[in-house]
């Protein structure tokens, strides 16, 4: 099958009326998601998880997906209003987009942001057509040794991307590993740290885990914070930008969505990353940078561009190779093998309607957003003035009903609390719930391709370095790992040295 054959296919499946509606509801859901500060994409998919075990696979991550590109769509919403932002990527646009609302341009912040993030989402769509494909023919090459050293490669780039310490989220990683390994061995078939617990002999549900850490633990750390919304202006005028902002803002757009897709691929929190690179990038090629965080167009245009690019870049890792590079698309990974999907090189093979309903449901999405948010702003407006409580204890029911109506256990309900607990903890003491997320998921994929390869090799470990691409991830993995440590040698070797000429003095 030729390219427009596949895009034919996927225009066939996302046109079906299940499938549309599905779409739909994501992109909306995902909007208000975006609009509500203190929640966040990776919260709401938890959330709504639940809610697609009834449906296709194709139309359950229709949905999801619908959800994470929708937030980046409604963060700036607040960001400009408000001077909140809807979810991290969009703290780089409170600078100038509040500032443009202060001067009574909310209007065309407004509507750059959105006609960017259409766009720079138009951009990743295709980018995620051209580029998946060959991927995934390339990535057929790999065997257990290549996909454990792969994985262990993605997780050391997104811990030493992460944001904190690169101790700390080592250290919540490899506390990960160990949860994922709860529940019977999928060799041996023998019960591990189970405890006698019959409804931990499959694990560490997923649903338990990511509802507690990014629901109730969100719900708690907001609550204890004083959060004031003082709206700019309650009426949006002018929601069309004028051409001089169009002139302004073309090659930032243009420039934050390729910098934004191609950074999404990347593990980390990328469209975070690829906001602030591209504020950083406009700021620098401006004619007057002393302008920027006074309300410059531009420095509302590229970010908002490169934060919704980045999501479709982030889907590549997860079609082709199987691996999550961020919390949500990790959650997405947990949502295609509940519905007993392994993501990975045969993907596009055996499930073309998933990979292309998927791809062509993105770009229809995108297009309803533009649609959807322009005219609904005064609706995101008056949502704005849910007072906090009332919206945090309905998060709460919303997170006990969905993990009850899993498999009605009180277990996985104590579960949920006990994360909720403990990822309030970890965010007080400055822990990245990121890696722990990911290595929950990918925790089993890596015991067993570790297990595998070892049984090819018959317990020599060499096979991770005979095997050139392993080799190669190896490598990577190590130097990453003793980057660190490097500038602390150099100092430490510094004291000795003035230690030694101190005592021979």
């Amino acid at each position: 099958m030729d390219i427009f054959s596949h895009i034919l296919l996927g225009v066939q499946v996302v046109f079906q009326p299940m499938n549309l509606l599905f779409c739909f509801l994501g992109v909306l859901m995902g909007t208000l998601v975006g609009v509500l500060p203190g929640l966040g994409p990776t919260a709401a998919i938890a959330l709504l998880l639940p809610n697609t075990f009834h449906v296709s696979p194709v139309t359950a991550i229709i949905m999801l997906a619908g959800i994470y590109y929708g937030a980046m769509y409604g963060g700036s919403t607040t960001s400009i209003l408000v001077n909140i932002p809807g979810e991290a990527a969009s703290v780089i646009t409170c600078l100038d987009g509040y500032q443009m609302a202060l001067k009574g341009r909310a209007g065309p912040a407004l509507g750059i942001a959105a006609f960017g993030s259409f766009i720079a989402g138009t951009v990743s769509v295709i980018g995620l057509m051209v580029v998946a494909p060959p991927l995934a023919k390339f990535a057929l090459a790999f065997g257990p040794p290549e996909y454990f050293s792969l994985m262990l490669m993605g997780i050391i780039i997104l811990i030493y991307l992460a944001s904190g310490s690169i101790l700390k989220a080592l250290m919540i990683f490899v506390f990960g590993l160990l949860l994922s390994t709860i529940g019977m061995d999928a060799i041996s078939g023998t019960q591990r740290l189970t405890f006698g617990i019959l409804e931990l002999s499959d694990g560490v549900g997923l649903i338990p885990a990511i509802m507690g850490l990014f629901g109730v633990a969100e719900v708690i750390a907001n609550v204890e914070e004083e959060m004031k919304r003082d709206l700019v202006t309650a009426k949006v005028k002018n929601l069309l930008p004028s051409l001089q902002d169009w002139k302004d803002s073309f090659w930032p757009i243009i420039r934050g969505s390729f910098l934004g897709f191609f950074i999404g691929i990347l593990p980390g929190p990328a469209p975070v990353i690829s906001a602030f690179s591209s504020y950083a990038i406009e700021k620098k090629l401006s004619r007057y940078p002393e302008k920027f965080g006074t309300g410059v167009i531009e420095g509302v245009a590229g970010p908002e561009s490169a934060n919704n690019a980045a999501t479709g870049g982030a889907f590549i890792p997860l079609f082709t190779l199987g691996i999550p590079v961020n919390s949500v698309i990790a959650i997405l990974l947990g949502a295609f093998m509940i519905h007993g999907i392994q993501p990975g090189p045969m993907i596009i093979t055996k499930h073309p309607e998933l990979f292309w309903g998927t791809v062509m449901s993105m770009y229809l999405g995108n297009a309803m957003l533009l649609v959807l948010n322009l005219p609904l702003i005064g609706l995101w407006v008056q949502v704005l003035k849910v007072p906090y409580p009332i919206l945090f204890p309905l998060i709460l029911l919303f997170c006990l009903i969905g993990v009850f109506s899993l498999n009605y256990s009180q277990v996985e309900i104590a579960l949920m609390i006990g994360f909720g607990v403990f990822g309030y903890l970890a965010r007080k003491f400055q822990f990245e719930m990121a890696p722990l997320v990911l290595a929950i998921v990918i925790g089993p994929m890596m015991e067993n391709n570790l297990r595998l390869a070892l049984v090819i090799s018959q317990g020599s470990p060499m096979i991770f370095i005979t095997h050139p691409i392993s080799a190669v991830f190896i490598f990577i993995t190590l130097a990453l790992l003793i980057s660190p440590l490097v500038p602390w040698i150099g100092k430490r070797r510094q004291k000795l040295q003035e230690k030694v000429e101190g005592e021979e003095v």
